[in-house]
Order: structure tokens, then sequence, then C-alpha cells
């Protein structure tokens, strides 16, 4: 995976100031912070609700696996 070093930064930076006006820098700034923050809360909760199925559908086995378990000790001793 390829690397990003400061030139490589500072080159973008002195473009975007360029190309937007001193002006407009920090509200794209904010914007894309914003949109940033927003797409990790929205990775955050789908990585929420995937461990939380997960963690159901772990118990509902378990469930399932003492229940038959449970049915062939009583059937032994039955």
């Amino acid at each position: 995976m390829p690397q990003i070093g400061w030139l490589e930064i500072l080159s973008v930076v002195i473009i975007a100031i360029l190309v937007l006006g001193p002006k407009e820098f920090p509200i794209a700034l904010k914007k894309i912070g914003s949109y940033i923050g927003k797409f990790k809360n929205t990775i955050s909760n789908f990585q929420k609700e995937v461990t939380s199925v997960t963690k159901e559908v772990n118990l509902e086995e378990e469930i399932i696996t003492e229940n038959k378990k449970i049915k062939k000790e009583s059937e032994e001793n039955g």
C-alpha cells in the first residue's frame, strides 16, 4: 500500500488553498471533518450491530447444544 508523505500532504493543502481561497478553505475542512465523523459513527454503529447479532447467534447455538445434551442425558437415564 502506498504511503503518503509530508510533501504530498503539503502539496494537496497548497493546491486546495489556491483553488478554494483562504476564506473557504477552513469551511471546507470543517465540512470534510463533519463527513468523516458521520462516516466513522456509521461504521461504529454497523460494527455494534454485527457484534450484537453474532452474540445472539452464538447464544442460540449454545442453547440448542445444551438442550440436545439434556435430551440425550434424559433418554439415557429414562
